[in-house]
C-alpha cells in the first residue's frame, strides 16, 4: 500500500518534470540553439504552449484528486485564490514594477506546498490575462514563470520554523520577484533586442557571447521594473504573512493537509 502510495506520488510530478523541461527550453533556446525552428517556440505558436502548460496545471491537480491527496474544498480554495491572485495583478496594472500579485502566491504555495503552487500560479496568471485581455505571445512564459515561483515557495512548505517563517518568506519573495524579471526578459530579448547593439541577440553566436549580451540589456531594465516588484512584495509579505500564515495554516489543518508539526506551529 505504501509502495502504492508513492509511485503515484511519483507519477504525480509528471506533468511538473515534462512542462518545466518544455518550458527551460522554451526560455533558453537563444543561448545555443541558432534559431527558433522548433514549432513552439515561434511567437506566433506561443498560444499552444500556454494551452498545454494550463493543461499541465489541471493535469497535476487531477492526479493529486485520484490519488486522494487533494479533495473538493482544497479544489474550491485553489479556484478562490486563484481569482482573488488575478484581481491584484490587475491592481498593478499600468504601474512600472507594481505586482501586488506575488505575496499571496507566495505564501498560499508556503502553506499548501509545491504542486498547489505550480498550478496556483499557472492557473492565476491565465485567468489574469483572460480577464485583462493580456493575451499573447509572452502569456505561456508567464505562466509558467508563475508556476515555478509557486513550486518553489512550496519547496519550503512546513521545512522552517516559525521563528524564521516571516524572514524566510521575505527573502523568497524578493529572490522570485528578481527571477521573474530575469525570465521574462530572457523570453523577449531575441525579439526586441537590435543586434547592432551590445544589448541584441546574435543567432549562432558562441553561448558566452550571448548570455553576456542578455545579462547587460536585463541589467539595463532592472531597475525600473525587478527592484520596484521586489520591494513591494517585501512589503506586502512583511504586513500580511502573520495574518495569512495563520489564516491558510488553520484552514490547511480542517482539510487535513497538514502534520501535527504545523498544528504546534500555528497553536504557538
Amino acid at each position: 500500500m505504501k509502495e502504492t502510495k508513492t509511485i503515484a506520488s511519483m507519477v504525480s510530478w509528471l506533468p511538473i518534470l515534462i512542462g518545466s523541461a518544455l518550458g527551460l527550453l522554451s526560455f533558453t533556446w537563444p543561448l545555443f540553439i541558432p534559431e527558433s525552428n522548433f514549432f513552439l517556440l515561434q511567437p506566433e505558436s506561443a498560444r499552444f504552449l500556454a494551452l498545454f502548460i494550463a493543461f499541465l496545471a489541471v493535469l497535476v491537480i487531477s492526479v493529486e484528486i485520484s490519488r486522494g491527496a487533494l479533495d473538493s474544498k482544497i479544489v474550491a480554495l485553489l479556484g478562490v485564490l486563484a481569482a482573488l491572485i488575478a484581481a491584484l495583478r490587475l491592481v498593478g496594472a499600468g504601474a512600472v514594477g507594481v505586482e501586488p500579485m506575488w505575496f499571496l502566491l507566495i505564501i498560499s504555495s508556503y502553506i499548501f506546498g509545491s504542486k498547489f503552487g505550480f498550478s496556483l500560479g499557472v492557473i492565476s496568471m491565465a485567468v489574469s490575462a483572460v480577464i485583462s485581455g493580456g493575451i499573447g505571445p509572452w502569456l505561456s512564459f508567464q505562466m509558467l514563470a508563475a508556476g515555478w515561483i509557486g513550486l518553489f515557495a512550496g519547496f519550503f512548505s512546513r521545512k522552517i520554523s516559525k521563528r524564521f517563517e516571516i524572514v524566510a518568506l521575505l527573502v523568497i519573495g524578493i529572490i522570485s520577484s528578481l527571477l521573474f524579471g530575469a525570465l521574462m526578459d530572457l523570453q523577449l530579448w531575441p525579439w526586441i533586442a537590435s543586434t547592432n547593439t551590445q544589448l541584441g541577440f546574435i543567432a549562432g553566436a558562441p553561448l558566452m557571447e550571448n548570455l553576456s549580451r542578455y545579462l547587460t540589456f536585463h541589467l539595463a531594465t532592472a531597475m525600473a521594473w525587478d527592484i520596484p516588484r521586489a520591494i513591494t512584495t517585501a512589503l506586502l509579505i512583511a504586513l500580511s504573512a502573520r495574518a495569512l500564515l495563520a489564516s491558510l495554516s488553520r484552514a490547511a489543518i480542517r482539510m487535513g493537509l497538514t502534520s501535527p508539526s504545523m498544528v504546534e506551529k500555528v497553536n504557538a
